[in-house]
């Protein structure tokens, strides 16, 4: 056998070692770099892309500057005179201060009728209103039938 005292001694179990500590500046300034550029992209487009309404009172103070303009003019719907062979329409948009005639080519969704909030896009065409687009307000609430008679009901209503 061999003798223990030829071994080299056991090695000496070395301490922790110690970890380089990175600096977290590149991650911050990288994650503030990320967000402003998505924050850019996000609100930068969105003032080009929000189209506001002007009521009919509001154009009737303005005429001078949205004269031959293409404006959204937005009010409660009166005197409706809907053709539907031809797709005309023809109604007066009023916000009780001012109202103006419209006129629109084309169909017409089922929730456009009387004292219906609408917002209309167009010009101005010899006192009358011409509108391209016409968008009709609804009621935010839905109330789901509860019994067979109520959606009967309701099923004969939209007919």
């Amino acid at each position: 056998m061999s003798d223990p005292s030829s071994f080299p001694p056991p090695p000496i179990p070395l301490g922790q070692a110690r970890r380089r500590r990175r600096s977290p500046w590149p991650t911050v300034l990288g994650v503030a770099a990320l967000v402003g550029l998505t924050g850019f992209i996000a609100f930068g487009n969105l003032n080009r892309s929000l189209e506001y309404f002007v009521t009919p009172t509001e154009y009737r103070q303005q005429q001078a500057q949205l004269q031959g303009r293409a404006i959204r003019i937005g009010g409660l719907v009166r005197d409706v005179q809907y053709d539907p062979q031809s797709l005309n329409l023809r109604f007066v948009v009023s916000d009780g201060g001012a109202s103006f005639p419209v006129q629109y080519q084309g169909a017409v969704s089922d929730l456009f009728k009387e004292n219906q909030g609408v917002v209309v896009r167009g010009e101005f065409q010899d006192g009358t209103f011409q509108a391209s687009d016409l968008v009709v307000k609804h009621s935010e609430e839905y109330n789901v039938p509860k019994t067979q008679a109520e959606l009967k009901d309701l099923l004969n209503t939209t007919e």
